[in-house]
């Protein structure tokens, strides 16, 4: 190699990061525009309360409901209403009024007195479409949480969300390495996995096993990746064409998929059947955890951990390493860049579906455009830990997902995703290739 070449190609290197940062803050004043109260435009049904003290309409109360469609952020009008458009029924939703919110003197009670909670409420919507929930208002003293104890839930949680999205970041940062791709179709191959395992397990369609339709899932998911490189990708990469124009491919695929998605779910929401329990169980202080969420945690680590020691010990797994390092020097040493990057899309798809699958339970429910909300996130993840290395991507998901939810202390739910976005770009401005990735590569 020149050693005059190596400037200008860190200097290409810092340029690529450099756009990419730029285009990343670019999406994200365009996804998170403060968005109205309601899941969904159009959702059908309503869930609706009043809170007063004495008679009196409390103004400027702030409520959080969690459900189908994700969580949502509301505040009480000038006659003490609120009120939020949801988009499924014959389900339970969490009401949770913020106790800071109300004037100094008075709490939320509980007039049985068994109720160490009185301030979330759990609510099933009937048939009808309408849910109604009030709370007690009077005087007494609040059950406040400490500083702590909220802080040490959030990391617990970000931590739950990080392992979610290494399995998408992982998956996205091996294609990159292997075929310089950023693929934002990614996002959609996400939703495949959830879509699809809706379609193979719910009453309504085939009906399997919940097991095996998950199963089935990744294998599909899989092929999806397999499919995709060698109808789209693989023919694209032969042909010679540049970066640039094969991720301007991946934009226009990404919208025509999500678009066929919404062609044959719609625009509602819809949900996987239950795979464990979701009622929380203590654990210590104001950590408290689902069978869910520690089903969902231990099947991410065993995941990551096999395609850990897949990666660096396995005959195929050093390969990709090295291709990621260097293509040409690796083809010049006899491996098969063709079949290696073949494997690697099936590991992509099997991943992406997984991480739908479990995203769908941590939101909860599935919609048409569900990857996009995290693709972003995903993104930040990859570029934080080191474009092209896959421990790099597992390293800056954990960062990213804790950031996400721990910020939450100080910011509106709503922001929520501006804070690992910030830090994101203050690590690009100090160490430019990421933390895990190097300062250049050879070739």
């Amino acid at each position: 190699m020149n050693h005059a070449t190596a400037p200008r190609g860190r200097a290409r290197i810092s340029a690529t990061l450099a756009l990419l940062a730029a285009f990343l803050v670019t999406l994200l004043g365009f996804s998170l525009a403060p968005q109205p109260a309601s899941a969904a435009d159009g959702d059908p049904y309503t869930l609706s309360g009043n809170v007063h003290h004495e008679g009196e309409p409390l103004e400027g109360i702030e409520l959080a409901i969690d459900g189908p469609g994700g969580e949502q952020q509301v505040v009480t009008d000038d006659e003490g209403r609120w009120q939020v458009k949801v988009p499924e029924r014959n389900v339970t939703y969490i009401v949770t009024l913020d106790e800071d919110t109300l004037p100094d003197g008075i709490t939320v009670i509980d007039e049985s007195g068994e109720n160490d909670t009185p301030h979330i409420v759990e609510a099933e919507m009937g048939a009808g479409g309408r849910l109604a929930v009030n709370f007690f208002i009077g005087e007494g003293e609040r059950n406040t949480v400490g500083f702590v104890d909220q802080l040490v839930d959030r990391v617990f949680k970000g931590i739950n969300f990080g392992l979610m999205l290494a399995l998408a970041a992982v998956g996205i940062s091996l294609v990159y390495g292997t075929t310089k791709l950023s693929n934002f179709a990614h996002a959609e191959m996400v939703t495949f996995g959830a879509v699809v395992a809706y379609g193979l397990s719910s009453t309504a369609t085939l009906g399997l096993p919940l097991w095996i339709a998950l199963i089935l899932t990744v294998a599909l998911s899989a092929l999806m990746g397999l499919s995709l490189d060698a109808m789209l990708w693989r023919p694209l990469r032969r042909r010679g064409a540049g970066i640039v124009q094969l991720m301007i491919v991946s934009i226009g695929l990404s919208l025509a998929m999500r678009f066929i998605f919404q062609f044959f779910i719609g625009g509602g929401t819809l949900q996987l059947p239950p795979l464990a329990d979701t009622a929380k169980i203590p654990l210590f202080g104001a950590v408290a955890i689902s069978p869910m969420e520690m089903m969902s945690m231990a099947i991410s680590l065993v995941v990551l951990v096999a395609f850990a020691a897949w990666l660096t010990y396995s005959r195929v797994g050093k390969a990709t390493r090295a291709i990621s390092d260097n293509a040409s020097l690796a083809s010049a040493t006899g491996i098969d860049v063709d079949r290696v990057v073949r494997i690697v899309w099936i590991l992509s798809g099997a991943l992406a579906g997984l991480a739908g699958i479990l995203y769908a339970y941590y939101r909860p429910g599935i919609r048409f455009d569900m990857g996009m909300h995290i693709l972003l996130l995903v993104f930040a993840a990859v570029t934080l830990g080191g474009l092209g290395t896959a421990y790099g991507a597992l390293v800056g998901a954990l960062i990213v997902g804790v950031l996400v939810e721990v910020s939450s202390l100080w910011i509106p739910a709503d922001l929520r995703y501006v804070g690992a976005l910030f830090v994101l770009i203050i690590v690009l401005l100090v160490r430019p290739q990421g933390l895990l990735g190097r300062r250049e590569r050879i070739g």
